[in-house]
This record gives structure tokens, C-alpha cells and sequence, in this order.
């Protein structure tokens, strides 16, 4: 099977991206997707996401992990999907389309797309670290050192030591000399440390603000692979109208042999 596919990066956390509203990809096949993602015998990503239509929404994101599961929420693979859908001429200005946590809407303007994300009320402190869902589950810990901090193995022994096999995503929180933050996320399913975390991004800054670290109602966090912001409103401990700001671009267009 010859396979088009495109190839398109947000803030670094890149994907494989598919248009499969002919329905011809093989879904179940979770080896064909890691091979596809592999970085040394495949294309190399992160993800890889199906561009589908949808009877609710018009239109249908299906997210796989690297590892060839198909995952909850990414929210710059979201981004990234709004753009894809804008080059192959699908969407103006925005997009309505449905996700595996529900119905999302977005804007494009450039390359800069503002994805809304689900309503946040489920806020757990932990010890020295808070555990939230923005689509996916994310652990938030504040640490010191982030540059040189060990995320792949600290990440790592998280994610299985505490959440067991469902697992969740680990982001590591610092402050920067400007008064904004940082973060560098050990993503389960890629099983390693991102450049980027769309959903890692969006709970740091509803983490942030939920202990009073944050005192407006919006962020810009650099990740490894550049800056988004996170905009919201809340209203007795409810997250609503969150939403994640940020670039999403294509990398390049081919074909490979499945």
C-alpha cells in the first residue's frame, strides 16, 4: 500500500497526519501507526492523527500515540489538525470537530490556532504536585533546576510508580526570570520526554492559577520547543472557555510504502 501523508509540527511535538475520509487506513493495525512514527525506519513522530468526517460535527480527529494506541486528547496534535484541514481546503477560519473527549471548537489566523478545550473542575493536590484532566491526565510538579532536571527518568518513575499502567502525563514546572513559567512533560504513549505538551500546557496553567501561582487568567509557557498560551475563565473552582493558543505548521508532503 503507497500511503500520502503529511507531516506537521506545534511547538515541536510533530505528527504524521492523514486524510482518511475515504476510510482506507487500516485502524486496528497499532504496528503499521508505531512504524510509521519510528524516527530511525518510519516517518518519525510523536502521534499520528486520521482526519475523518463526522455525523456530529462535521469532521472526526482520531489521535494514536507512537507507541500504535490510540490515545485521548492531544491538544497540539489538535492544532495541528485544524491546520492540516485549512491546507486541504476544508475549513475558512474555523473549525468544529470531535475528539476522543468530545466536540471541540478552533480558529486559525495565520498559523496561529486557538483550540478550545473541555471545562476543567477536577483539581487534585497532591503533595508538591497537582493531578488535573484537560483531555488527558496530567500530573503537574513544581521542581527547581528545570534545565538540567532528569525528566526522562523522574517522568518515567511517575508515571508507572504512582499511576500504574493507565498512566499519566508528568510535567515539570519552574518559573522563569521574566515572572512566566516553564514546563518539560514526560508524555505517556511516546513514552519520553516532548518538545511539547498542548494538554500538559493547558494544566500547568490551570494548575498554576488553582494555587494562587498564577494571578491572571492567562499564561505563556515555554516549552522546549517554543511558547503557547493558555486564556480561561473561572467561576467557583470551574475552568470554562479554555482555551490553548499557539503555532501549528506543515513540514513537508510524501509518500512511503506500507
Amino acid at each position: 500500500m503507497k500511503l500520502t501523508f503529511y507531516k506537521y509540527q506545534g511547538t515541536g511535538n510533530d505528527f504524521v497526519m492523514i486524510d482518511n475520509r475515504q476510510k482506507t487506513f487500516p485502524k486496528k493495525d497499532s504496528n503499521l501507526v508505531s512504524s510509521l512514527c519510528d524516527r530511525r525506519f518510519g516517518i518519525g513522530a510523536d502521534g499520528l492523527i486520521l482526519l475523518e468526517g463526522d455525523q456530529d460535527s462535521g469532521f472526526g480527529m482520531v489521535y494514536y500515540n507512537a507507541d500504535g494506541n490510540e490515545g485521548s486528547l492531544c491538544g497540539n496534535g489538535g492544532r495541528c489538525f485544524v491546520t492540516f484541514a485549512k491546507h486541504l481546503g476544508l475549513i475558512d477560519d474555523e473549525m468544529r470537530f470531535t475528539a476522543a473527549d468530545g466536540i471541540h471548537t478552533a480558529s486559525i489566523k495565520g498559523n496561529v490556532v486557538s483550540l478550545k478545550m473541555q471545562d476543567v473542575s477536577d483539581i487534585r493536590e497532591k503533595p508538591n504536585a497537582i493531578f488535573l484532566d484537560t483531555g488527558s491526565p496530567h500530573h503537574v510538579q513544581w521542581v527547581q533546576g528545570l534545565s538540567d532536571f532528569q525528566v526522562y527518568k523522574e517522568g518515567a518513575r511517575l508515571r508507572y510508580g504512582i499511576y500504574g499502567k493507565p498512566g499519566s502525563n508528568i510535567n515539570f514546572v519552574e518559573p522563569t526570570e521574566n515572572g512566566s513559567f516553564a514546563v518539560r512533560t514526560y508524555e505517556r504513549g511516546v513514552e519520553d520526554e516532548t518538545l511539547s505538551c498542548g494538554t500538559g500546557v493547558t494544566a500547568v496553567a490551570l494548575a498554576l492559577h488553582s494555587t494562587g501561582r498564577l494571578q491572571h487568567n492567562e499564561a505563556s509557557i515555554q516549552t522546549q520547543g517554543g511558547e503557547l498560551k493558555v486564556t480561561f475563565d473561572v467561576n467557583d473552582g470551574k475552568y470554562t472557555d479554555v482555551y490553548l493558543i499557539g503555532p501549528a505548521k506543515q513540514v513537508f508532503k510524501g509518500e512511503i510504502e506500507c
